[in-house]
C-alpha cells in the first residue's frame, strides 16, 4: 500500500522566550508579510520591528506561560487524527516561523519515502499571508529537498460543517441557550492592512462568508444573541486595517454583556490567550462590562477531527 502523509500547517509561536526573537525576525522577514521586493530591505526591516517589538512580547508571552499554547495544542489535534488513520498514513505537523520547522517535517517523509503529501493549512479562511505563506515555505523547501512525492493541497475550509459545529460546540462552552439573548456575539478575526485586500486577498470575504454560516447555524441551534457582530483585532503600525476594529466594536456595543469567539485562529495563541482574554477585557472592565467570556479555538475538538479527516477524504 502506498505510503501517505498528512501535514498540518499553522504560523507557529515561541516554544519559550528566547525564542520570542526568532518567531518575530522570520514572521516579518516572510515575504507575503513585508511585501517589499528587495530581500535585504526586507530582512533589515524584520529586525528593526524585531527590535522594537522583542521585549514586549517576551512580556506577553511571560503571562501566558512563557511560552505560545500553539504546539502543545497542534500535537494533541495531530494525535487525535492520527488515531482516525491506518498505518500507511502518518499525520504530523510543520510551523512557519518556530520549530519544528517544514525542513524538520520534509526530512523525516524523506526518510519514510512518502508518495502523497497532503498539505492543510490550518486557516479556516484564505489568505496571502497565512495560507499562501504556509504552502509555499513547504513547497520550496520539499523541492529543494530532492522528494518526489505528490502534494496535495487545501486552501480553505470554513465552509465545512463539522468544523463549523466544533466552533457551536465551544461557544456553548461559554454560554447557556437561555441566557443567549442577553449577550452580543463578536467573532473577531485577525485584522489585515486594507492595501493586502485591495491587491486581490479574499480574507475578508471569506470571513464574511464564514460568519454569515455561522449565524444560521446558531439560529438553527436555538442561539439567539441580542446581535452578532464583526470586528478586527491585532492592527499593527500606522497603515489603514480592516474595521471595525475589536475596540471600537466594544465601545459600540450597547448592551453589557458580549461573548468573543477568535473566528480566524483554530488553534489557541497568544492573539487568543493574551490579547482577547486578558487585554480586551480589561478593556472591557474599563468600558463597565458586567460579563465579558472568551470561547476557546476548536484546537483538539472531536469535531475538528471530523472535519480534517472529511477534508483529507475529500482530497484523496
Amino acid at each position: 500500500m502506498a505510503k501517505e502523509a498528512i501535514v498540518l500547517l499553522n504560523m507557529g509561536g515561541p516554544n519559550n522566550l528566547e525564542e520570542v526573537e526568532v518567531f518575530l525576525t522570520n514572521m516579518f522577514n516572510d515575504k507575503n508579510i513585508i511585501s517589499v521586493k528587495s530581500s535585504l530591505l526586507r530582512s533589515l526591516i524584520a529586525k528593526t520591528i524585531t527590535f522594537l517589538r522583542v521585549e514586549k512580547s517576551q512580556e506577553i508571552y511571560r503571562q501566558i506561560g512563557g511560552k505560545s499554547p500553539i504546539v502543545g495544542h497542534t500535537k494533541k489535534l495531530v494525535q487525535k487524527l492520527q488515531s482516525r488513520m491506518d498505518e500507511s498514513v502518518t499525520v504530523d505537523f510543520a510551523m512557519r516561523y518556530t520549530s519544528p520547522f517544514v525542513s524538520e517535517v520534509i526530512e523525516r517523509l524523506n526518510e519514510e519515502n512518502v508518495e502523497k503529501i497532503y498539505l492543510i493549512p490550518l486557516y479556516p479562511q484564505f489568505s496571502t499571508t497565512t495560507t499562501k505563506s504556509s504552502l509555499e515555505d513547504f513547497e520550496e523547501n520539499y523541492h529543494l529537498s530532492g522528494g518526489d512525492a505528490i502534494l496535495v493541497e487545501v486552501k480553505h475550509f470554513f465552509q465545512n460543517t463539522n468544523y463549523n459545529r466544533a466552533i457551536l460546540e465551544r461557544i456553548k462552552e461559554r454560554i447557556n441557550v437561555d441566557e443567549s439573548n442577553e449577550f452580543d456575539l463578536i467573532f473577531s478575526a485577525h485584522g489585515l492592512p486594507v492595501k493586502v485586500i485591495e491587491a486581490g486577498d479574499v480574507y475578508q470575504k471569506h470571513i464574511e462568508k464564514h460568519v454569515a454560516l455561522l449565524k444560521n447555524m446558531l439560529e438553527e441551534d436555538g442561539l439567539n444573541f441580542h446581535e452578532v457582530h464583526l470586528a478586527y483585532q491585532s492592527k499593527v503600525g500606522p497603515m489603514e486595517w480592516l474595521s471595525p476594529s475589536l475596540e471600537d466594536k466594544l465601545k459600540e456595543i450597547k448592551s453589557r454583556k458580549v461573548i468573543i469567539f477568535p473566528i480566524a485562529f483554530t488553534v489557541d495563541n497568544s492573539e487568543t490567550d493574551f490579547e482577547l482574554s486578558i487585554e480586551y477585557r480589561d478593556m472591557a472592565d474599563e468600558l463597565g462590562f458586567e460579563d465579558y467570556r472568551v470561547c476557546a479555538c476548536p484546537n483538539d475538538s472531536d469535531y475538528f477531527v471530523d472535519a480534517l479527516f472529511e477534508i483529507y477524504e475529500k482530497m484523496r
